[in-house]
């Protein structure tokens, strides 16, 4: 593999140093600017401490800042710790107590919740304009196998692990993606998804690598999102289907502009009647599967193809590889694995549509999880990323995702760990066990609902858990619903069968 290539955007500024950069707001960068302004920015952080290897976290909302932060970090070989100004001020003290960053930069909003802030404006791109310069050599070649950032995923227990992503990961996922959809003359993205999230961040490593335009918008807002695209310069926008359902609604189906050709739609199920409606609007939709530990994309299904391959998220991008793990008992020997992979020119081996875990192996495939050697090697044993999600891939190789994870809910593109929202029940004082699972719905893909069992001769209302819930959680994590039951179905004294909660909760929901 390749040690070091040029710097991505020092090659945009020597070649198209005219050429628009960055579009957030009012404010337009070209190539060149972009580029001068990440080199004042990166010699900023120098006089902060910051270094080859230093962790610098952000708690910022999309905007310009945030674009030149990232390119600034790469000229120092520095580590981006992003996260999401979304999170409750004891979620994201954990995450820096965790990442122990050198330096955090956020906007006002976020000034209360962080200790050692230096703030500055999102929609500005003279980051930390009050610090002064340092006067340092900056990096001009990117090292492939160096970590660019140390991106917040969750554990199935539900306690936040650092995804560490290194420059060769996004490379790869931005020449995957263009060998899939391919690059346009005259493309430009939209960026809605928060930038904290791989799907926002790898947007902005692909205007750099592909040297076109990304238009940023601070949050997603259907009408302004519809404004935009009325332009006919946006060609390539990313959403999470409960974005796609606002648009929709927003322009009551009418079509989008011809200058649009693919809407990657990711971070969740894509409920099937989307899909149509999206067809019918004449939305050019490339479902996606991807996910934090591989850099975003694994699988996206052309626009062309949707109608030919309904529920599928396409082949797996070249050269990332996928293969379906199943666990069988061997009577007198255990437990075997057994593999569907796919072979050039036949199709899979396994022609039979059998749900297995789906694993990736190529070079997107994170570098592992930061401070955590245990569950790395468990992640990535035996060469390839076990994502604990369930699907499979029929004859010609196109993959269909079943579930994200066993007990994983997606609302509104957010990932919530159950685990997570029943510690927080369990601490208030009235409840004795909980059990927090998802339910289909139209508009957010799944809602957060819960079970609980009180303590005896205790009494609290549904209002009161959510308030305490809203008081401890991000607010995509509070439940919708809180159900009080006598007893949580359980497998064990100590184990609580989700499965059977689901189920009973989708039956009181439909009453």
């Amino acid at each position: 593999m390749i040690g070091t290539l040029p710097d991505w955007l020092g090659y945009r500024a020597r070649t198209s140093p005219h050429r628009p950069a960055l579009i957030a707001g009012s404010t337009t960068l070209t190539f060149a600017e972009l580029d001068r302004c990440a080199a004042v920015v990166a010699r900023r952080l120098a006089s902060l401490g910051v270094g080859e290897g230093a962790r610098v976290a952000t708690v910022l909302p999309n905007g310009a800042a945030y674009a030149v932060l990232v390119h600034a970090l790469m000229r120092l070989r520095a580590i981006l710790v992003p996260l999401n100004p979304r999170l409750t001020a004891s979620e994201i003290a954990w995450r820096l107590q965790d990442a122990s960053p050198t330096v955090v930069v956020g906007d006002a909003s976020a000034a209360g919740a962080v200790g050692g802030l230096h703030v500055t404006d999102p929609q500005d791109p003279d980051v930390l304009s009050g610090v002064r310069e340092e006067r340092v050599a900056l990096w001009e070649r990117i090292d492939v196998s160096a970590v660019q950032g140390i991106v917040y995923t969750s554990a199935t227990a539900g306690h936040p692990k650092g995804a560490m992503l290194t420059y060769g990961n996004h490379w790869w996922s931005a020449v995957a993606s263009a060998l899939n959809l391919g690059v346009h003359v005259g493309d430009r993205w939209l960026a809605v998804l928060p930038l904290s999230h791989i799907g926002g961040l790898a947007i902005l490593w692909r205007s750099v690598i592909y040297g076109h335009p990304v238009v940023i918008h601070q949050r997603f807002d259907p009408q302004s999102v519809s404004e935009e695209l009325d332009r006919g310069e946006v060609t390539v926008l990313s959403l999470v289907p409960t974005m796609l359902h606002r648009l929709l609604d927003a322009r009551g189906d009418r079509p989008l502009p011809q200058s649009v050709r693919a809407v990657l739609l990711g971070g969740g199920p894509i409920p099937p009647s989307l899909v149509e409606r999206s067809l019918q609007a004449g939305v050019p939709i490339a479902p996606t599967y991807g996910l934090t530990e591989a850099a975003s994309q694994v699988a996206t299904l052309r626009p062309e193809d949707v109608r030919l391959c309904p529920g599928s998220c396409g082949r797996p991008l070249y050269p990332i590889e996928v293969r379906i793990r199943y666990q069988e008992q061997v009577p007198g020997t255990g437990t075997r694995n057994r593999y569907q992979e796919q072979v050039p020119g036949t199709g899979t081996r396994n022609r039979y549509r059998e749900p297995g875990e789906i694993l990736v192996r190529g070079p997107v495939v994170m570098a592992g999880y930061w401070g955590r050697p245990h569950e790395t090697e468990r992640a990535l044993r035996g060469g390839w990323l076990h994502t604990g999600d369930i699907g499979y891939l029929d004859a010609e190789g196109y993959l269909y995702v079943l579930d994200r994870r066993d007990d994983l809910i997606v609302t509104g593109g957010e990932n919530v760990y159950p685990a997570e929202v029943e510690a927080v029940l369990r601490a208030h004082p009235a409840v004795c066990e909980a059990a927090v699972v998802g339910l289909p719905d139209e508009e957010w893909g799944q809602v957060v609902v819960a079970a609980v069992e009180t303590l005896p001769q205790v009494v609290a209302s549904e209002a009161e858990l959510l308030a305490f819930c809203a008081g401890r959680l991000a607010r995509h994590k509070v439940p919708k619903r809180v159900w009080f039951v006598d007893a949580l179905p359980r497998s064990g004294p100590d184990k609580v069968r989700r499965a059977a909660v689901r189920e009973r909760l989708r039956g009181a929901a439909a009453e």
